[in-house]
């Protein structure tokens, strides 16, 4: 199995859970380490704190797969989400929240899962601001990935 086959799989489960329509993918043709940077400056702009980059890339090696490029990053607002967690338990698998970025060929894919699905977990109106903004945040970042040159 490639990479490619991995990642399309992995991306056929978030789908699966959230629906294609909720997802958010931004395709770069810069590279990795600049799409990384570019990610993490975007995510600060926003007004988000990055609190850890997981390598994912390590379970891959083990697997067979010859890959450095493939992260998770991890953001969010850090009085938000302990306020958050301890109102409503049922995000905590949910935050801080969260984008894949990984190297295809040339290009540098970001993939999130878009925050308005958290309304189901959580159907309370006084959050739909909230996933309204952290969605409308992933947007701008997204956006910005793809305007890099």
């Amino acid at each position: 199995m490639s990479l490619r086959h991995l990642v399309a799989t992995a991306l056929l489960c978030l789908a699966s859970i959230a629906g294609a329509e909720e997802l958010f993918m931004a395709r770069s043709a810069q590279s990795f380490p600049e799409t990384m940077l570019a990610l993490q400056e975007a995510i600060t702009r926003q007004g988000y704190v990055l609190s850890r980059v997981q390598h994912v890339d390590v379970g891959l090696t083990e697997m067979g797969f010859a890959t450095d490029k493939y992260r998770v990053v991890f953001f969010g607002k850090p009085e938000e989400i302990r306020a958050l967690s301890a109102r409503y338990p049922q995000l905590i698998p949910y935050l801080p929240l969260q984008v894949t970025i990984f190297a295809e060929g040339e290009e540098t894919l970001v993939v999130g899962a878009d925050p308005l699905m958290l309304q189901r977990l959580v159907p309370d109106p006084a959050m739909a601001p909230v996933f309204r903004r952290w969605r409308d945040d992933l947007a701008v970042v997204m956006e910005s990935l793809r305007a890099l040159r």
